[in-house]
């Protein structure tokens, strides 16, 4: 019985803060406007690139196959590339230039001005990161960073930056997990708008 009071206690505590996103309406706008400058670069020709580490490399990886694969229907796929995937790339940049270039690398190599880039970091200040925004930002690339609520060094290098208000690791993953996936679900229905029944 005690595990299971347990379990309610800790899903009361992400209910509040889902509730307290909800009713953020900067942060829901901000979370909107991504989903706009993601819309932009798709309806433009572009991609978008996403990377994280731990837990919000996951989180790169699901939102990409979200995007390439469908999410709510069936409808072609988008081009979005997760960063964090390819060991051969990651530890051969890792090798030669650091650990801290692993991100920065792949946008000088992919990154086209129009893309999108989402940079998510529970911090706001991993180096790869923000190595990686500023790469970006060289390039013409949008940028859109998903942080806890203080924003980190990544706060200046985003055009736009979703802040969860907390800053409690776990409860800063689950709200970008929310929100990722709304973005996700606003631009499918935006790019492919859902058939009729």
């Amino acid at each position: 019985m005690a595990e299971m009071s347990e379990v309610q206690a800790a899903v009361r505590v992400t209910a509040r803060l889902l509730d307290a996103v909800a009713a953020d309406e900067a942060l829901c706008e901000a979370a909107a406007a991504a989903a706009r400058a993601c819309i932009a670069a798709l309806r433009a020709g572009r991609k978008i690139l996403i990377c994280g580490n731990g837990g919000s490399a996951a989180d790169a990886q699901h939102w990409a196959g979200e995007l390439v694969s469908r999410f709510h229907y069936d409808r072609p796929g988008l081009p979005a590339i997760a960063l964090t995937t390819d060991s051969s790339i990651l530890t051969a940049i890792g090798n030669d230039y650091g650990y801290d270039r692993v991100f920065a690398r792949q946008v000088e190599a992919l990154g086209v001005a129009g893309d999108a880039l989402l940079a998510i970091s529970t911090s706001g200040n991993s180096p790869n990161v923000v190595a990686a925004l500023q790469a970006a930002r060289e390039r013409g690339l949008a940028t859109i960073g998903f942080t806890g609520q203080a924003g980190g060094r990544m706060a200046e290098l985003c055009d736009i930056c979703i802040r969860i208000p907390s800053d409690s690791t776990p409860r800063i993953q689950e709200g970008h997990e929310v929100l990722g996936h709304t973005i996700c679900a606003m631009i499918e229905a935006a790019i492919f708008p859902r058939p009729p029944a």
